[in-house]
């Protein structure tokens, strides 16, 4: 049987605020981590995104971080993107809204001046390495006074190479502070963060449903000269669709296209300036946008419910951002599609890429799947299931 929010030891303050937006009951990485962080302990957790770990680590900073003096925050949160920043500092404020805690987002890409305010201001402040980096050298931060850090998905700060200046941060922040890092995987250089940084830590490890997943993978014979029109199909079919893209070229190459279709779409990539980066996901949220375009620099920055189909226009090179670009759609128990494009060139690369992966591949020719119906269990030939979080609980949950 689930846990109450106030079983768990969330304050009422607080429980309000959930009913409120319809979380009635906490998901099962809130359930085991949340009474744990309330004890002060540290916690390592391996989640999948869409599991619910914001909340989880926001209730922890909402409950636990008192007021601090200008430009020393109590509270610290280390994300690997500047969307992650903006979207975990969003729900983190509401967490505290009424309690006098207040919360700012540094990241790069946008002006230094307000962003310099609003965190000399913040009791808690949610920071992309980089920037914070750049805060620290001028003085305009002090982490001496951080009591409770928050490392979000430490295995992408890995691969986007940040780990080296996660490891700079953590060692100015005094050694009897309380960590919590969550990531979906935990070997390499995550492990070697936590030997360095974490005490003892309690682990948790969200496991796979097992009656299924909630996203279905399709593999459909399309070439190259088709794949635009394809997108249009499918924008029309699902409504709402996230379609990644090898480069930034491609990105906007492809957005120009489907709107001489009709097709309303949005961009966000490296080269977009962080107001049009939130802009076009304000866009896309609205569905003043059915199609919103990135490239795997953006896979893991958003976060959005209610996606029903992923398109890997282009397929990656890599297996890892396969996952992190697949995990857009599913998401909080979801059901979800993803469709890779395949054309006869890159079916034996397509094939290596996902060896290792929990689902058969087999190349069909275009097929639509439900995402209203109960994901079907894995055919030979066309649909895999990837086995995710069983996500208990009633109501949407931020990531």
């Amino acid at each position: 049987m689930t846990k109450s929010w106030t079983a768990l030891g969330v304050p009422e303050r607080i429980v309000a605020g959930l009913l409120k937006r319809g979380i009635a009951e906490p998901f099962p990485v809130q359930a085991a981590t949340i009474p744990e962080s309330l004890m002060g302990l540290d916690i390592c957790g391996k989640a999948p995104t869409g599991s619910g770990k914001t909340l989880a680590f926001g209730i922890a900073l909402a409950v636990k971080v008192v007021k601090s003096k200008p430009g020393r925050p109590h509270g610290l949160v280390l994300v690997p993107t500047r969307e992650l920043a903006a979207q975990v500092a969003k729900e983190v404020a509401m967490l505290c809204a009424g309690g006098g805690i207040t919360v700012a987002a540094v990241y790069g890409g946008a002006g230094y001046g307000p962003q310099v305010k609003a965190a000399r201001a913040a009791s808690i402040v949610v920071a992309t390495p980089g920037r914070l980096e750049d805060l620290m050298k001028r003085r305009d931060l002090d982490l001496g006074a951080v009591a409770l850090v928050v490392i979000d998905e430490a295995d992408r700060m890995a691969d986007m190479g940040f780990m080296p200046a996660v490891k700079r941060i953590m060692r100015t922040i005094p050694g009897g502070r309380q960590t919590l890092l969550f990531s979906a995987t935990l070997d390499g250089d995550v492990d070697n963060l936590i030997r360095e940084f974490q005490r003892d830590p309690k682990k948790h490890q969200v496991a796979a449903a097992e009656n299924g997943g909630e996203i279905e993978h399709l593999f459909w014979n399309v070439n190259r000269d088709e794949r635009t029109r394809m997108v249009s199909e499918i924008a029309n079919h699902y409504e709402r669709a996230i379609v990644f893209c090898r480069t930034k070229h491609g990105s906007d190459r492809l957005a120009g296209n489907l709107e001489s279709l009709g097709v309303e779409t949005c961009v966000i990539h490296g080269n977009r300036s962080q107001a049009q980066r939130e802009r076009a996901l304000e866009q896309f949220r609205r569905g003043k946008a059915t199609v919103m375009v990135a490239t795997d620099v953006a896979a893991r920055g958003i976060h959005i419910d209610a996606v029903p189909v992923v398109v890997h226009f282009d397929l990656p090179e890599d297996p890892k951002d396969y996952i992190h670009r697949s995990g857009r759609t599913g998401r909080a128990g979801e059901k979800g599609v993803v469709i890779s494009f395949v054309d006869k060139s890159i079916r034996r690369s397509t094939t290596q890429l996902t060896k290792n992966m929990p689902f058969d591949v087999v190349f069909v020719d275009p097929q639509f799947v439900d995402t209203s119906m109960p994901a079907q269990s894995p055919r030979p030939g066309s649909i895999g299931t990837v086995h995710t979080l069983a996500l208990i609980g009633a109501g949407p949950q931020p990531e």
